[in-house]
């Protein structure tokens, strides 16, 4: 793997296969999978907690003023649905110490 850039799913699946002895295609299908996983299970609402990486967690924002910073002028804005990354510790750590 690269040292420096991005990660990337070809990356991720080029792991799996190195390390686990599956096709480049089994591979890639397991990566695309667990993202698939991930990804509907914040569509619906839940929170995804992967013990020692960390934790997806879903807000609810509720409408607010925000305030054009150039004109001045005060707009709404509406309510919407974010998503954080909290890291674990054990990879906070992992990084604070390179």
């Amino acid at each position: 793997m690269r040292s420096v850039g991005t990660l990337t799913r070809a990356d991720l699946a080029e792991t799996i296969n190195r390390k686990m002895g599956l096709s480049r295609a089994e591979s890639l299908d397991m990566v695309e999978a667990i993202l698939a996983k991930i990804c509907d299970a914040l569509s619906d609402g839940e929170n995804v907690k992967i013990s020692g990486f960390g934790s997806f967690v879903l807000r609810d924002k509720s409408e607010r003023v925000g305030r054009n910073p150039k004109t001045g002028v005060e707009v709404p804005i509406t309510p919407r649905r974010v998503m954080t990354f909290r890291a674990s510790q054990l990879l906070k750590e992992r990084i604070a110490n390179g």
